[in-house]
């Protein structure tokens, strides 16, 4: 079995892209919104991609699916998470 391609993957670079980019932006908050709102959208975001990749790494499409759809709600979660932080 060969090492797993998931860097390839446009969306694993985009999620990847994304939560570097959160990280920088929190990094920025104050000690308690990093605290509170900033953690979850940090976990979320790094959750994407562990979610991706742990999905390609399967060896049967079933499991990648499952894999995907967990990396989809994560990434509405943090949208979530984001819209709030913001208003």
């Amino acid at each position: 079995m060969g090492r797993p391609d998931f860097e390839e993957l446009e969306v694993y670079k985009l999620a990847e892209s994304l939560a570097n980019e959160i990280w920088e932006i929190v990094k920025k908050w104050d000690y308690f919104t990093k605290d509170t709102m900033g953690k979850q959208i940090v976990r979320s975001a790094d959750s994407v991609c562990a979610n991706i990749a742990e999905g390609r790494g399967r060896y049967n499409d079933q499991d990648n699916r499952r894999f995907v759809k967990i990396a989809l709600r994560l990434f509405v979660r943090n949208s979530k998470l984001v819209k709030i932080s913001i208003s």
